[in-house]
């Protein structure tokens, strides 16, 4: 639990550093088409529509494959091309990282392990929407829809295709080549890794938001630990990872581009506005609004 409490902790610390966090009013549209503020709105007229853009952010996702032009489809090809020559490194990959599990300090794995089970990454993404919800801060609710469809998404996905493709994990020693389809043992549910889908959604989701390269690198490391941390257990091959992580960076852009297409959050700034933010102290974690 202390792992879990630290994790939480540092990702509001990121949190705090968001300069663009500051109240904004959401155009929306009403039944007649005419665009009005949140601030006319209900909580519950607000929880409706964002759980409709997460909806329409997940379906975006799986349908958007079947629109895609001849760049996309290249795109495609250099990544399943890119994933097919990594396959030579599966094995010495597996041996290079599983030797260094030894020298790995326990709360760095142990961190990388939970950020990317679907308990703890769940909790985290809810946690900032609950604070755009509470706070009335357009920006961060649609961070958290950001986060929680692309979650989404990645996370149907990957269940489906672990059971499809029954690839054999690492750890079962029978190479990186073996699949038994449509498998329920957890030993032949190695491709993709979950972990990777989930950690790297919601860091690449975050760090979308932020203009600092530092902020950036420092998302992308915590982030990083989740997929590394498998690799070390060997519970997934080095291509479980790699494509893992690709498959989350399509969702979120996915996600993300119909949210900005749709202009389901189109925000108008206002002057003399309250400006929240996250405020910590000695045993303490809060939200100060500023006037």
């Amino acid at each position: 639990m202390n792992v879990i409490k630290a994790l939480w902790i540092s990702m509001l610390l990121v949190g705090s550093t968001y300069p663009s966090f500051s109240q904004d009013t959401l155009a929306t549209k009403n039944t007649s088409g005419t665009p009005r503020s949140s601030e006319q709105m209900t909580t519950w007229q607000i929880i409706k529509y964002d759980g409709l853009s997460v909806y329409g952010g997940v379906k975006h996702a799986y349908t958007q494959p079947f629109k895609w032009k001849e760049k996309d489809w290249a795109l495609f090809g250099g990544v399943v091309a890119g994933t097919m020559t990594l396959l030579a490194l599966d094995e010495p990959a597996n041996d290079y990282f599983t030797n260094q599990a030894e020298g790995v300090p326990d709360f760095v794995e142990e961190t990388g392990f939970r950020f990317g089970k679907p308990l703890v990454n769940y909790g985290l993404t809810t946690g900032i929407y609950a604070i755009g919800l509470i706070t009335k801060n357009e920006k961060i609710r649609k961070t958290g829809v950001l986060l929680i469809a692309s979650a989404t998404a990645g996370g149907v996905f990957q269940t489906f295709t672990k059971t499809l493709v029954g690839r054999a994990r690492p750890n079962t020693d029978e190479g990186n080549l073996s699949f038994r389809l449509w498998s329920n043992e957890a030993g032949y549910h190695s491709f993709p890794s979950g972990h990777t889908i989930l950690s790297i959604s919601t860091a690449h989701a975050l760090a979308k938001q932020f203009q600092n390269p530092y902020v950036k690198g420092g998302i992308y490391a915590i982030g990083l630990l989740s997929p590394v941390s498998r690799l070390w257990s060997g519970a997934h091959w080095l291509t479980d990872v790699v494509l893992g992580a690709a498959i989350s960076i399509a969702v979120v852009d996915s996600v993300d581009n119909y949210l900005k297409k749709e202009q389901r959050y189109a925000y108008n700034p206002k002057k003399n506005k309250i400006r929240w933010n996250l405020s910590f102290g000695a045993g303490q974690v809060g939200v100060v609004g500023r006037f």
